[in-house]
């Protein structure tokens, strides 16, 4: 059974475009969600001025993806974003974690990048900047046991923060969610909804030909998808979806899937037919 847990977001200029500093109840880290434009009232907070790891966050170069991410790391944060701010202009905001204390080194931030990055590339929700992996390090047992949980505190995070880039979809979360099928000619999907979208499973097959009625960014968006390998070719009428993956929403799943403009609240529909609308409607009347 999953605890609850106490996450406090503070705002130091009492907006919420400007700093965010986002705690979580007895954990020692802490993160900082920093807007490029206010980044010289940050550069003196303490928590830049050790260790840690941050991810800069822009938009996509191409159409496959919303969002462009690099993730670093450093024993002296101010220092390595204040070197972006000059080298890299992608990016509007930055995402920070240190910790309070000084449990965390430069082996252990190097270790966290390397699992980030790992994580954003396994995901495949997200345009990787990085042209490296980085270095995974060995570390003792018990420093790698603090690091692991270290990381599950920010993993739990990043959402919290606007960050989706590491969520890959759990196979706990598709055996637990309710089974919705799309299909259409030369279109056969299987998939669920999530808090934070509509994750279409491995094997579904993507119909290439577009209708009229299907948007020109949505053609754009399958091509690219393409090209990233996150679509395959499987015959001349469909592509293949390699690994599960997560769009915006149901209908926008479902224009993918089918290749035309669609409703998904009635296009994804269990086994017996019950589309997914009707689950949402019907839940409101039970008790």
């Amino acid at each position: 059974m999953s605890l609850g847990a106490s996450v406090q977001i503070f705002l130091p200029a009492g907006s919420t475009d400007g700093i965010w500093v986002v705690q979580k109840s007895n954990w020692t880290g802490v993160g900082l969600v920093i807007p490029r434009s206010h980044f010289a009232d940050a550069r003196q907070r303490q928590e830049l001025q050790g260790p840690g790891v941050y991810v800069l966050v822009g938009d996509a170069e191409g159409e496959a993806f919303n969002e462009r991410i690099y993730v670093g790391e450093s024993d002296e944060l101010k220092k390595r974003v204040d070197d972006h701010m000059r080298s890299k202009d992608f990016w509007s905001r930055a995402i920070v974690f240190a910790a309070k204390d000084s449990s965390l080194n430069k082996a252990h931030v190097k270790q966290l990048e390397f699992r980030l990055i790992e994580l954003a590339n396994s995901a495949g929700r997200t345009e990787v900047e990085n042209s490296n992996v980085g270095t995974s390090t060995t570390l003792a047992e018990a420093d790698q046991a603090m690091l692991d949980g270290f990381l599950e505190e920010m993993l739990t995070l990043y959402p919290v923060m606007g960050l989706s880039s590491f969520e890959v979809p759990r196979t706990a979360d598709a055996e637990s969610k309710v089974k919705l099928f799309c299909k259409g000619p030369d279109a056969s999907a299987e998939g669920y909804e999530t808090a934070d979208g509509f994750v279409v499973l491995a094997g579904a097959l993507i119909r290439k030909r577009a209708a009229p009625s299907r948007y020109p960014s949505i053609t754009k968006r399958l091509y690219a998808m393409h090209e990233e390998g996150l679509l395959i070719d499987e015959n001349d009428q469909q592509w293949r979806l390699p690994a599960d993956h997560v769009f915006s929403s149901p209908s926008m799943a479902a224009d993918i899937v089918l290749g035309r403009s669609a409703n998904g609240r009635t296009e994804w529909k269990t086994a017996d037919g019950t589309t997914l609308k009707e689950i949402q409607e019907q839940a409101l009347t039970d008790d």
